[in-house]
């Protein structure tokens, strides 16, 4: 049976982000609020969890989950080759709708999907995701949706479609807007728009004026 706490509340807060935080531990599947739409999440270290967050949604391999993460400095411990017009990007967008695409340390024993050794990684600007990821660390996050269906922009939508699959809801109120982040990938020497979402080409431009946009 699921649980749901209302973060408006501060003990039911607190007692929905130590739920949470168990849960993920335990391999468990928990919804989150951000600043784009809500995300269901999983431990982005357990291949079973991250395996089920997939199931839940019904989407394949073949798109694998973001991560997030609660602090620019877990960027150190999880991506290598990763540029100064990178930073750059990182120090003016996050936290913020932003996700970039990058070399994921070799060393690194997860199994997103099939990510041909890369992940997608963000910071959130939300106070009750950047909490659960200080607690936890980083998580695999993908919008808490079945695959085809609109992404939720509050919990109710995202319970409705997910249910019983996710063990903990945490209910931080309507997210600010629809908009996705924005894509940028970060392997190659040039940065490439992938995804135009809340941050435009344009705003990404006055940081790495050479950014080009995918056909």
């Amino acid at each position: 049976m699921a649980r749901r706490y209302d973060c408006s509340d501060a003990t039911d807060r607190a007692t929905g982000l130590r739920e949470a935080a168990s849960a993920v531990r335990r391999g468990e599947l928990v919804v989150l609020p951000t600043d784009t739409v809500y995300g269901i999440g999983a431990d982005a270290f357990s291949a079973q969890a991250v395996g089920d967050l997939l199931e839940a949604k019904g989407r394949g391999r073949g798109m694998p989950s973001p991560v997030l993460v609660g602090s620019p400095n877990t960027l150190h411990g999880l991506v290598t080759d990763f540029s100064e017009q990178a930073w750059e990007l990182v120090d003016a967008f996050w936290p913020g709708a932003l996700t970039l695409v990058a070399t994921h340390q070799p060393s690194l024993t997860w199994d997103l999907g099939e990510t041909r050794g890369t992940v997608a990684v963000r910071m959130p600007l939300h106070p009750v995701a950047i909490e659960l990821l200080t607690e936890f660390g980083p998580m695999a996050v993908s919008s808490a949706n079945l695959t085809g269906h609109p992404s939720p922009q509050d919990c109710d939508a995202a319970q409705e479609m997910l249910g019983d699959s996710v063990s903990v809801y945490l209910d931080g109120g309507p997210t600010p807007a629809a908009v996705p982040s924005s894509i940028v990938d970060v392997t190659g020497p040039t940065p490439l728009l992938l995804r135009a979402g809340a941050i435009s080409a344009e705003e990404l431009r006055k940081v790495a004026p050479g950014l080009e946009v995918a056909n």
